[in-house]
């Protein structure tokens, strides 16, 4: 059956405004999660698989049932996972590629969205002060000047820049494979996606080389010294020094000043992976606590997080471009021309042969309302973390193992008990009274609750509600 766009997508438009409109008033839950067969009944799978949509209103039908079964992001006690709430509007270059169809890593093939990559990768090139020129309108990839590309997720980029580290060091490990010799050195509290990327490159997670931590897993930079030394002299290379900006499960950053400084020193490649907090670098605020960024040979800095990106797109970028262009080293006739083409290619460049209009996503997020509108966000969570910390401090039913530098933090209720398994309990049932939705994690064998603020509808009356909630679960599960 042939369906009306124009009434389909007004109709698909209404109800996810009015979706909108309910989650942030709290007239929803946050999450209800139930079993994926229930889900699947509701949705009609099989059925429509079959028979394919019938009218404008099954899909609509359809829209609604999906939407009951989401994780609702923009309720204000979401403050969960590091995903953040779009803008209302954030779904429109998502629907225009949807339709168009536009790769973005062949210029020939999405122009537009090309355009868009490379003038938001100058924007944050401008941003780590980087950029020389400041029109932001030079796309031409040039050796001894800085460059990025754009990638589906910041585990893709990791993977992208220890690729480009690894073709630095050793030039030709494309046609004769990984040196046995090969190192790197990291946190010990390094993203998972670090030792992933490791071993997908053959270098095994026995090449990585830990950095001790302190109490709360920040990189110990007095260790650094002996530890390269001792690898010098058992005849290892060091491919690059990898930081955290910030950790992941802490929000604390690495001492990315001194560990740019001791890769100066070394002559080392410095990688910071700034997924969640090179967004700092919006901040006038806040940049401080990024200084040294600056310092990095390559970096990853995740949009879908902090600048409200729907998932995924993330930029690594590089301070020359000849390490972009050293990454991968490959020949097709069809796509890689040698004589000069209108615009610039980035796929020579990426692990994706085929990626969609990332750029035109990161660009729509921030033209909405504004940069100035990101920079308050950002100043805003920040800010909200640290008055959430102030109140629990004041708690003595709760235990808070650091001052937040971020939009992240983690604690623990320990008026019954600090045993790793009631603070898990707690979480779950928390989860499952359906009202807050918040996440947990483990620093230094310790049992955390976490909570991540990138809603920008959540406010210190939430997070107050939140303690009230987590007493009240907590006093049931101590008398059970």
């Amino acid at each position: 059956m042939k369906m009306k766009t124009k009434k389909t997508i007004a109709n698909v438009g209404e109800i996810l405004e009015n979706h909108i409109k309910k989650t942030v008033n709290k007239k929803t839950v946050t999450l209800n999660q139930v079993a994926p067969e229930i889900i699947a009944e509701k949705l009609k799978l099989k059925e429509r698989l079959k028979k394919g949509f019938k009218s404008s209103e099954d899909i609509s039908d359809f829209v609604l049932n999906y939407l009951d079964h989401t994780n609702h992001l923009s309720h204000p006690h979401y403050m969960g996972h590091q995903v953040p709430v779009p803008h209302n509007l954030a779904g429109i270059p998502e629907l225009i590629h949807g339709t168009i169809n536009n790769p973005s890593s062949l210029y020939e093939m999405g122009p537009a969205g090309s355009t868009c990559e490379g003038f938001m990768i100058n924007w944050m090139l401008d941003k780590l002060g980087w950029l020389k020129n400041k029109k932001k309108y030079n796309f031409t990839f040039k050796i001894g000047l800085p460059s990025g590309v754009l990638t589906h997720g910041g585990s893709v980029a990791n993977l992208t820049a220890l690729t480009a580290a690894r073709s630095a060091i050793s030039p030709d490990v494309w046609d004769k494979g990984n040196p046995s010799n090969l190192v790197v050195m990291g946190s010990a509290s390094a993203h998972y996606s670090i030792l992933r990327s490791l071993s997908i490159l053959g270098l095994g997670k026995k090449s990585f080389i830990p950095i001790p931590v302190d109490k709360n897993e920040v990189v110990d930079v007095s260790k650094l010294e002996s530890i390269y030394k001792k690898l010098i002299v058992k005849g290892k290379k060091v491919l690059c020094l990898i930081a955290n900006a910030c950790a992941t499960s802490t929000g604390l950053f690495d001492p990315l000043e001194e560990m740019g400084d001791f890769c100066q020193k070394h002559n080392l490649w410095f990688h910071v992976d700034g997924a969640h907090g090179a967004a700092a670098l919006v901040s006038k605020k806040n940049k401080k606590i990024v200084k040294g960024i600056e310092k990095a040979t390559s970096l990853i800095w995740d949009a879908h997080k902090m600048l409200r990106v729907p998932s995924l797109c993330t930029a690594v970028i590089f301070k020359d471009f000849k390490h972009q262009a050293g990454a991968f080293q490959q020949k097709g006739s069809y796509v890689f021309h040698s004589d000069k083409v209108v615009g610039m290619d980035s796929m020579a460049y990426t692990l994706e042969c085929t990626k969609s209009a990332l750029g035109t996503k990161l660009f729509w997020a921030l033209a909405i309302e504004g940069e100035k509108a990101i920079e308050d966000f950002v100043d805003y969570t920040f800010n909200l973390c640290i008055n959430f910390y102030n109140i629990l401090k004041k708690d003595s039913d709760f235990e808070i193992p650091y001052k937040p530098q971020s939009n992240i933090l983690c604690f623990r209720f320990i008026k019954f008990s600090k045993n790793n398994e009631f603070q898990l309990k707690l979480r779950y049932q928390i989860i499952n009274n359906k009202y807050f939705y918040i996440t947990s994690c483990e620093m230094n064998k310790i049992r955390y609750l976490r909570v991540v603020l990138l809603n920008p509808s959540t406010n210190i009356t939430h997070l107050k509600e939140l303690m009230l909630e987590i007493k009240k679960i907590a006093n049931i599960l101590a008398n059970q």
